[in-house]
């Protein structure tokens, strides 16, 4: 037996509505949903998997150094060949010794990642942690890409606990054309015959669903959404009603989350109390799997889906790097890859060093002592997600190192500041440079309290580096 013991979400703050949609096509293709969530041009399915995990384990009080089983799930990843498990486990400051496991290609990816996760468990794992991130891509005035939301999900797994995962089914039978991505390619698309597609997505999930050997009376039901109509037309297939799938759904503000959508619909669920909930996937090819989750009392939650940065078509465009105004000429600083991966625990878990000689803390722990002078080395000391503001400015366009261009030509200013980063027990602080996220440049003050998360810095040779930035506290 498998059971849920914390739960994590996370979408950004942007929004675009589609009354914006309508008002730069003159239509717009996306039927039932009223607004979507954006992901900014420092976020993407890495980032957005960090904030949902992070907020699982904080939700089931888990120690991350106990998690032995990492699924991490999006039909986009950042990267299209590299196992990001070892990135996401070093974010999370997981146990280099956690099993990890990459899934991808399929809206189905996020419960097959669930699926593989109680698997681990069967086996001889004790905890773990699957998370689900995704932002789809279409092409601008296809359906997709006007449905295309972005969030993430996630999920503490272990043997007992409040909400346990009763049963499971899986289904396939071969449609091709109906949701595809060719090597190479950017943009997901479809053939468009909508009968076709229909069927496809209404015959697997009833066949997933058919397959149960448990006979639930959901009262919440978390179907696949590509867009806000098509879950209700396979109620009846699913054998629930349009109110049970109204209860879990998501997708009418936060759009389609491809392998976060079922996941962040059983996430919503659980958050919200009820007791009995059908999650039913759907992947493009085609094939669907079903779990029935039935909770006994409350499931620990930590959820953050609140989006209050409305943007307009052509801000919309510009979080997404189809409009921007190119890269400037020049150099800028380089640094190589095996130089960055040396200072991953600092750029992940804000890991100080206190001088061997004086204790003194130094941020990064490298070279000689700031306060003693002292080549003795470090102790390394983590300190807090949380502190001050001591120094800050504003980076204006064209102020950036060439490096840091191409996300600013997407993102516009961006605050830079000295921040006083505060250790576990409060008694102690050491000064750090910072970028800002998550809010403009006039949201930062002196004396401001601040806390940390992972996005992006920065790509060179392809490869892309991200580390701390602040936002303000409660964003």
């Amino acid at each position: 037996m498998s059971a849920i013991t914390g739960v994590g979400t996370y979408a950004p703050r942007f929004r675009i509505s589609a009354d914006a949609f309508q008002e730069a096509w003159g239509q717009f293709n996306a039927a039932g949903v009223s607004e979507k969530a954006v992901a900014s041009a420092d976020e993407d399915a890495l980032t957005m998997a960090y904030e949902a995990a992070t907020r699982a384990l904080e939700a089931a009080e888990a120690d991350p150094s106990s998690v032995d089983w990492l699924g991490f799930a999006s039909s986009r990843p950042p990267e299209a060949e590299e196992d990001l498990t070892a990135r996401l486990g070093a974010m999370l400051a997981l146990a280099e010794s956690s099993a990890g496991q990459v899934f991808t290609g399929s809206t189905r990816a996020g419960t097959r990642a669930l699926w593989a996760g109680q698997d681990a468990l069967a086996a001889d794992s004790t905890t773990a942690l699957v998370v689900a991130a995704d932002a789809p891509k279409g092409d601008p005035d296809d359906g997709i890409d006007h449905a295309a939301g972005a969030g993430a999900a996630a999920f503490v797994l272990e043997r007992d606990g409040p909400a346990e995962i009763v049963d499971r089914a899986e289904y396939s039978t071969p449609y091709p054309g109906t949701r595809f991505r060719t090597t190479g390619e950017d943009e997901t698309r479809t053939l468009g015959v909508t009968q076709y597609d229909r069927q496809a997505f209404t015959e697997t999930i009833g066949g997933a669903v058919g397959g149960l050997e448990v006979e639930s009376d959901p009262e919440a039901a978390a179907i696949q959404a590509p867009d806000g109509k098509l879950p209700y037309r396979a109620a009846a297939a699913a054998g629930v009603s349009t109110d049970e799938i109204q209860a879990a759904a998501t997708v009418h503000e936060l759009g389609d989350l491809g392998a976060a959508s079922v996941p962040m619909s059983l996430a919503v669920a659980l958050s919200n109390g009820y007791g009995s909930v059908l999650a039913v996937s759907h992947g493009s090819g085609a094939s669907a799997d079903a779990f029935v989750v039935e909770a006994d009392g409350d499931v620990p939650a930590a959820t953050a889906l609140e989006g209050d940065d409305p943007l307009s078509y052509a801000e919309y465009l510009r979080q997404r790097g189809v409009v921007t105004t190119g890269p400037p000429s020049g150099g800028g600083a380089y640094v190589s890859v095996p130089s960055w991966r040396r200072s991953i625990p600092q750029r992940y878990r804000l890991e100080a060093g206190r001088c061997t000689e004086c204790e003194a803390l130094s941020f990064p722990p490298e070279g000689a002592c700031d306060d003693c002078g002292a080549l003795a080395g470090y102790e390394p000391v983590e300190l807090a997600d949380e502190g001050t503001i001591e120094a800050v400015t504003t980076i204006s366009q064209g102020g950036a190192p060439p490096e840091f261009a191409e996300q600013q030509a997407r993102s516009g200013d961006f605050a830079a500041a000295i921040v006083a980063l505060e250790t576990e027990d409060g008694d102690e602080t050491v000064s750090a440079p910072v970028m800002g996220t998550d809010a403009g440049p006039d949201d930062f003050s002196v004396s401001d309290r601040i806390e940390t998360t992972i996005r992006r810095i920065y790509t060179q040779e392809g490869v892309t580096r991200y580390g701390f930035k602040i936002r303000p506290v409660g964003e």
